[in-house]
């Protein structure tokens, strides 16, 4: 079983330490510092390199020498997200420029009134294409498992503020379903990851990457039980001050049974997740072993 528990890493003074070399030194800075922290994962996080590796050796074809080049390169862009999620939330000054492939879609989604669903994964910086979201005129609902440390979540809100989305926390009481069916009605969008699951949670297979692995089934059983557009969405680091985001066209699916529909739309996703994880394969920050069967 994937062994994800829906936490995040990391230590309050971790952050407490980046947030002031950002206020006082730039983004510059914290990159340097950052090189180091890298460096640290790189050399002793055995439980999350050894997944890594293998999907760069196995999955994707590379050498020894490269995977470890490759993993190194992962956990510096990991940490860049971090930083970078910091920076523009709290608007400190920074030099970051975006190019974004498919906003169009987002409007058009937005004019329908229908109310829409965000796919997307860890893949790139969520948080940086969240943040852009908010120019689409319309409400945003974030979806997401609340696995942030107290301590840390509530250092990250004094220096960012609250979040300028909603944000919907999946509890095991069902309360989540019932507040994106709210969003839905009320023509909003909602956002949310496809690609982990918490053990123990409902999931669905698909063949990614040449072998089977598992979905969570909650946000695809989301579409075609209420029949909202979707889009796939993704912003990805290409250089220190540059973003690129993405959003496929949308797409309503309405034919066929639940079942057929739900697998249609986990087929769409694996197929926009395989294509993003090639052509930007360092920016995978997955943890864990993905293929890992029961």
């Amino acid at each position: 079983m994937p062994a994800w528990q829906g936490k995040s890493r990391g230590t309050t003074l971790g952050y407490r330490i980046f947030v002031s070399i950002l206020k006082n030194f730039g983004v510059a800075s914290a990159y340097w510092l950052l090189r180091f922290v890298a460096l640290y994962f790189w050399l002793f996080s055995y439980k999350s390199s050894r997944p890594l590796f293998h999907y760069f050796h196995q999955k994707l074809g590379y050498g020894r020498m490269k995977s470890l080049a490759m993993l190194y390169t992962n956990y510096y862009r990991f940490g860049q997200t971090l930083i970078d999620k910091v920076v523009v939330m709290a608007g400190i000054r920074n030099k970051f420029t975006y190019h974004f492939d498919g906003e169009d879609n987002l409007h058009k989604m937005a004019a329908l009134k229908k109310g829409g669903l965000l796919l997307s994964a860890h893949l790139g910086n969520w948080e940086i294409a969240g943040h852009l979201f908010t120019r689409l005129g319309t409400r945003i609902n974030i979806v997401m498992f609340d696995g942030e440390d107290r301590q840390i979540k509530n250092y990250l809100e004094q220096v960012t503020g609250k979040p300028n989305m909603n944000i919907i926390v999946i509890k095991d009481d069902i309360s989540h379903i019932y507040a994106i069916n709210d969003a839905f009605k009320n023509n909003e969008l909602v956002c949310m990851h496809a690609d982990r699951f918490v053990e123990g949670n409902k999931s669905i297979s698909g063949n990614f990457m040449g072998e089977d692995a598992r979905f969570p089934i909650g946000p695809f059983v989301l579409a075609a039980t209420f029949k909202v557009p979707v889009s796939y969405v993704f912003a990805f680091k290409e250089t220190n001050r540059h973003y690129h985001l993405y959003a496929s066209e949308v797409k309503e699916y309405r034919k066929g049974s639940k079942d057929t529909v739900t697998r249609e739309i986990l087929a769409d996703f694996i197929g926009q997740m395989e294509n993003k994880v090639k052509q930007y394969p360092e920016q995978w920050f997955n943890y864990y072993n993905f293929w890992q069967q029961s």
